[in-house]
């Protein structure tokens, strides 16, 4: 039995097709990636229509009704100690797809709020002065807190919605087949944004679920990848318990992992409204420990 398989079973990866969208979308713990196993022959590949279906299924999946997480971003850089900041996430649904509020505690305690809207009509504000900020394109890429490897970009994962998605072929990420589907930057964004020209996402052949993903850079490298390292189930439902969004150029990397969870909750009104970003939303009252 590998790694893998131990840590994220496939009925876990059936009920979790896009847990980690923050970029809580999408196996083993290691220091570096493992290297990569000759891609799958191409024997079963969906055609186009097949590619498009499984594309659209996994954008509208996701956890179920409105939820809270509490989290740790543990900075890892190649050089240095590591660093370890708070943070908090209320998650829900609207009519453009999934929305997320983050709070985060810097290394000075201070807060940092943003608000992420996913779907065909993308967008982040953050509180800037006590005011909802919305983000343009290059402030995406800037790093949620100062130390982290994590952008709003990396929430968000914005490419997930773009057009020009094609399903190149069938890799083996940590030992299961993924569809590999390339994005291709919309001509809007890429004048805004030279460095990332693409992103790669690798779905689970069998359950559709969010394996992997690379942002390339405009030299064809990969600049930056996440991976989802384990899952935790609270109530039937999995949720990640920890990923890793790694800096391909630096080596520096960012560990996410999740400490708590509430489900099926009931949030305040207005807690995903930029006008609300100011405010301060208690925590649930009974939050599961992971």
């Amino acid at each position: 039995m590998t790694a893998l398989s131990r840590t994220i079973t496939p009925a876990l990866l059936r009920r979790a097709s896009f847990v980690l969208g923050i970029a809580l979308c999408t196996m083993v713990f290691a220091a570096s990636p493992p290297v990569r196993r000759p891609d799958l022959a191409q024997v079963g590949k969906p055609d186009e229509a097949e590619a498009a279906r499984l594309l659209e299924q996994f954008r509208g999946a996701g956890i179920p009704g409105e939820y809270y997480l509490d989290f740790a971003l543990h900075a890892l850089p190649r050089r240095g100690d590591e660093r370890v900041y708070q943070g908090r996430l209320w998650g829900g649904r609207n009519e453009n797809g999934a929305i997320t509020r983050v709070e985060l505690t810097d290394g000075a305690g201070r807060k940092h709020r943003l608000l992420v809207q996913n779907g065909d009509r993308a967008a982040v504000w953050r509180l800037i002065d006590g005011q909802p900020v919305q983000l343009g394109v290059s402030q995406l890429f800037e790093p949620l807190i100062p130390g982290v490897e994590i952008t709003a970009f990396d929430l968000q994962m914005p490419f997930l919605y773009w057009p020009e998605a094609t399903l190149e072929r069938i890799s083996r990420i940590r030992g299961r087949p993924a569809h590999a589907f390339l994005f291709r930057a919309p001509a809007a964004f890429a004048a805004q944004s030279a460095d990332i020209v693409a992103a790669r996402a690798y779905l689970d052949t069998q359950f559709n679920a969010l394996m992997q993903t690379e942002l390339i850079g405009n030299t064809g490298r990969v600049a930056k990848t996440f991976s989802l390292l384990s899952l935790k189930t609270v109530d039937r439902q999995p949720l990640p318990k920890s990923a890793d969004f790694r800096n391909e150029i630096t080596r520096d990397k960012t560990r996410l992992v999740v400490n708590g969870a509430a489900l099926n909750l009931d949030v305040p009104p207005g807690v995903f409204d930029p006008s609300s970003l100011a405010r301060e939303i208690p925590v649930p009252p009974d939050v599961a420990r992971l």
